[in-house]
């Protein structure tokens, strides 16, 4: 498969960045138009300058750290983020750090913020788990052809999974059909819930950690700290996190009903 989308006498454009840029827009718009909803706007659209940067450079700080004998002997290829290298983990740490920085300074509440903001990612994983398929990464193991035809799939996708003669399971489909249906979970979460604070990330770190934690022991490509899976571990404790607010937010609830009562 050819990476390359548009070469431009010595520049070249791949379906990668494309992707990425793609799916940042997506973030970007759904994070606005629910800001506007809140009357949080010029808040929102302040901060998401300082996200895409601080999402970016966590994203491949994350991966060059766990992956760092392929950059060893060539520093300067970290900084080719177009090549792929980009881990989302990385980039939720790094925006993470960016929002509480961001709202502390403008005296904002950082559950809000992220409130906001996690719907518009989760849709924005589920389009950048594209450009690992442009890469030709992110796939699990080696699969037959009659496997990836009983899964119906279009025949762009199986060509795609046609690497070096084998073919090998697509789970960077897995995860994005599974970040897009949690997107449309979290939005009917949002009408339910009618914006409790926190619900919506706490639904977002449970959805999203239980199907990583799943997919990612199919990867053939983890990143590892010893023999675990680095991204199993963020998952689990992701779930947990999302676990426990749920259950303070569920607490806090029931004890501002007994007040109303009494």
């Amino acid at each position: 498969m050819d990476r390359v989308l548009l070469t431009l006498g010595p520049i070249k454009i791949y379906y990668y960045s494309v992707t990425m840029l793609i799916a940042i827009l997506t973030g970007i718009y759904l994070a606005i138009k629910e800001s506007k909803r809140v009357g949080m706007s010029s808040y929102i659209s302040d901060l998401l300058t300082s996200l895409i940067i601080f999402g970016i450079i966590g994203a491949r700080l994350y991966y060059v750290i766990f992956n760092f004998s392929t950059y060893q002997n060539d520093i300067l290829s970290i900084l080719k983020i177009w090549e792929g290298g980009l881990a989302i983990y990385g980039a939720v740490i790094g925006g993470f750090v960016a929002i509480v920085y961001y709202a502390k300074k403008q005296k904002q509440s950082i559950i809000k913020t992220t409130d906001i903001i996690v719907p518009g990612l989760l849709l924005a994983q589920g389009i950048g788990r594209w450009g690992n398929f442009f890469n030709q990464e992110a796939h699990g193991p080696v699969v037959s052809l009659e496997f990836l035809e009983k899964l119906h799939l279009p025949q762009f996708i199986i060509d795609g999974m046609h690497i070096n003669g084998l073919y090998y399971a697509p789970t960077f489909l897995y995860e994005s059909l599974w970040c897009v249906l949690g997107f449309v979970i979290l939005i009917i979460i949002r009408k339910i819930t009618k914006r409790k604070t926190g619900i919506m990330t706490c639904s977002y770190f449970i959805w999203y950690g239980l199907g990583r934690l799943y997919i990612e022991g199919m990867r053939t490509d983890s990143l590892y700290l010893g023999s675990l899976r680095i991204s199993q571990i963020v998952s689990l404790l992701l779930i947990i996190i999302g676990i426990i607010g749920i259950i303070v937010v569920i607490i806090k609830k029931h004890k501002g009903r007994r007040k109303a009562n009494e």
